[in-house]
């Protein structure tokens, strides 16, 4: 039988890994299918502390910025020529010229030649995928390049994911009554004119206009500390709120 959904975090840094602390990278498994979600840097080797990612019935990446999706460049590596090999193309669902950047680093003119281990998927708003009964949701969500928030819904669970965001009607919408809402909170305060990240206030505020049932704050920049930016999410929310912390696992 499918386990629950659960939520593997594997990297919270921004915007660059850390010792013992890799950017953005988080394991989501339930219905049967396990998804690895953004590959910050630092996040190929985490994620294989948890499992094989030979394995992985999908890559899911929310946006184009290097500390998201990096780590594709390792997981290159060690799928094609590391013994990791997949049984079948793995799905890599991604906006649009994500295939051909990982070519260009790699000095090859398309990407025709990871065709044995990626299959790569372009992300539209709306976009849908099924894996086994898990069903995932992209969300266009505000920032300062095309971005995609995050729900996974299966066996009437739902968790939702911010990516990176500024505050939007869309990132409401996609947490709306989630059960468990990873939100970034990476900045202090907003810069005049500036809408492309969230205060700790701003994830907080989400959380309650979403009626979502707990917060999980990620992403926190360097001019905040983990604790501060949990605690001033925790204030404006009023509900459940926690920090993601690397190598936590947590049932939605």
């Amino acid at each position: 039988m499918p386990g629950p959904l659960t939520l593997t975090v594997l990297g919270t840094a921004s915007p660059h890994p850390r010792p013992d602390r890799p950017c953005s990278g988080y394991l989501v498994r339930g219905g049967g299918a396990e998804v690895w979600v953004d590959a910050g840097p630092g996040s190929f080797a985490e994620l294989q502390r948890h499992t094989d990612p030979a394995r992985l019935s999908a890559i899911w990446i929310s946006h184009l910025h290097a500390d998201h999706n990096a780590d594709l460049l390792s997981a290159v590596y060690g799928l094609a020529y590391g013994g990791l090999t997949p049984a079948a193309p793995i799905p890599v669902y991604a906006p649009a010229g994500c295939a051909q950047r990982l070519a260009g680093f790699l000095g090859r003119p398309d990407a025709g030649f990871l065709s044995g281990v990626f299959d790569f998927r372009t992300l539209y708003d709306g976009h849908t995928a099924r894996h086994g009964e898990l069903l995932i949701t992209a969300h266009t969500v505000q920032h300062d390049v095309e971005a995609y928030g995050l729900r996974v819904e299966t066996g009437g669970r739902a968790l939702a994911y911010s990516g990176d965001s500024g505050p939007c009607a869309a990132l409401t919408e996609l947490a709306l009554d989630a059960d468990l809402f990873l939100c970034e909170a990476d900045i202090d305060a907003h810069r005049e004119g500036e809408q492309v990240h969230l205060t700790p206030e701003d994830a907080g505020a989400t959380a309650r206009a979403a009626g979502v049932r707990q917060l999980l704050v990620t992403h926190v920049g360097p001019t905040l500390t983990t604790e501060a930016a949990t605690a001033r999410a925790a204030s404006v929310f009023g509900g459940p709120t926690a920090a993601a912390r690397v190598g936590e696992t947590r049932t939605v």
